[in-house]
């Protein structure tokens, strides 16, 4: 059996946060025509609260490195590059050198400040080609047009680990899950792909005794769940983190997410850039206006060039939706966002999606 049917036959998805099938993706890239064809393993790993990459690279850097080998066999390609943030090279570059040795992989430092953005797909390949770090349009995406407007597949670290199982028959449909928070028992954590959020927290003893909730897929932009809502697998980058609801005051989690948000905004587009800046500014007034904050967010959803943009209102809405809606009239206490508030603004949110 080639390659390519075993990922099919295996059912793996990417682990970068879209869950895209990945033989999808290799098909596609095999298929596009193009004179050289690229291969790129995102190691740049910027979101707050995920640490699996630095986890797989430090203990199963081997595996990471086959299964980019795989890649590049099945696709012929010209070239493969680890796009790898600064603290994870300095910290593996060396053994890493040493498993690929003269294989055709190569190094791309992230550079130092390009943010978050800086790990989007299109936003790595400008910067390997020296151009300035920002999404690009899509379509065309980089399957048919990507590194030096070749055919490129880009797959994260934890995707090309599975890839050498797959390709060894060791593969469990298992993933690799990063937990912390409010918790004991930090770190990074292998289960089964299909395992609830309620059960990975206690099968590491973290499921608290105390009023709680839970971000899920990083802690800028994951999507915050109540204690009621976790018999659901853990999505995205695999990430849990827990909140105490009596240490996290709401005023202060929202204006964190704003600001990771307006830190990490390359600029490029007008609904990030300002939108992020006036959300922040709202969110320091004595008496917020919070059906503008509302309509600001809808905006930032719908408008943005790209998908941080369009990544501020998850983690904003789900807490409100989910935490501050589901609290008792006395415990919301967040300058002016009473119930009667919420409910305007999620009746507003609502009735403006019907037109």
């Amino acid at each position: 059996m080639d390659i390519l049917a075993k990922i099919k036959k295996a059912g793996l998805v990417g682990r970068g946060g879209a869950s895209f099938p990945t033989a999808d993706k290799w098909e596609a890239v095999k298929k596009a025509k193009g004179a050289k064809k690229y291969v790129v393993c995102n190691a740049s790993e910027g979101e707050p609260g995920v640490a699996k990459d630095s986890y797989i690279l430090e203990n199963f850097g081997k595996e990471v490195v086959d299964g980019i080998k795989i890649a590049i066999n099945f696709l012929k390609a010209e070239r493969a590059y680890i796009y790898i943030n600064h603290n994870y090279y300095k910290k593996f570059n060396k053994i890493l050198a040493k498993i690929i040795g003269k294989a055709p992989i190569e190094f791309f430092i992230k550079p130092i400040g390009s943010g978050y953005i800086g790990g989007e797909e299109s936003s790595m390949l400008n910067a390997i080609e020296g151009r300035r770090i920002e999404p690009r349009l899509k379509p065309p995406f980089p399957t048919t047009s990507g590194l030096m407007r070749c055919p490129t597949l880009i797959n994260n670290v934890e995707t090309f680990y599975n890839i050498s199982l797959v390709a060894a028959n060791k593969y469990k449909k298992e993933r690799f899950y990063t937990i912390s928070g409010d918790c004991l028992w930090t770190g990074v954590f292998s289960f089964p792909e299909n395992w609830t959020i309620e059960k990975i927290l206690k099968e590491t003893k973290n499921y608290p005794k105390f009023p709680f909730f839970v971000q899920v897929g990083g802690e800028g932009s994951g999507e915050v769940l109540n204690s009621g809502q976790l018999r659901r697998p853990a999505s995205g980058a695999g990430s849990i983190t827990v909140y105490s609801i009596l240490k996290h005051k709401p005023e202060n989690l929202i204006k964190n997410w704003l600001d990771f948000f307006l830190a990490e905004s390359c600029g490029k587009c007008t609904p990030c850039r300002e939108g992020v800046y006036r959300l922040r500014e709202i969110a320091d007034l004595p008496n917020p206006d919070w059906r503008l904050f509302a309509d600001l967010l809808n905006n930032l959803e719908e408008t943005s060039f790209c998908g941080l943009g369009g990544a501020v209102p998850v983690p904003v809405k789900s807490y409100t939706n989910n935490v501050l809606a589901k609290m008792p009239e006395n415990k919301v206490s967040f300058k002016g966002l009473d119930k009667k508030t919420m409910a305007s603004c999620l009746l507003y949110e609502k009735d403006k999606n019907k037109n």
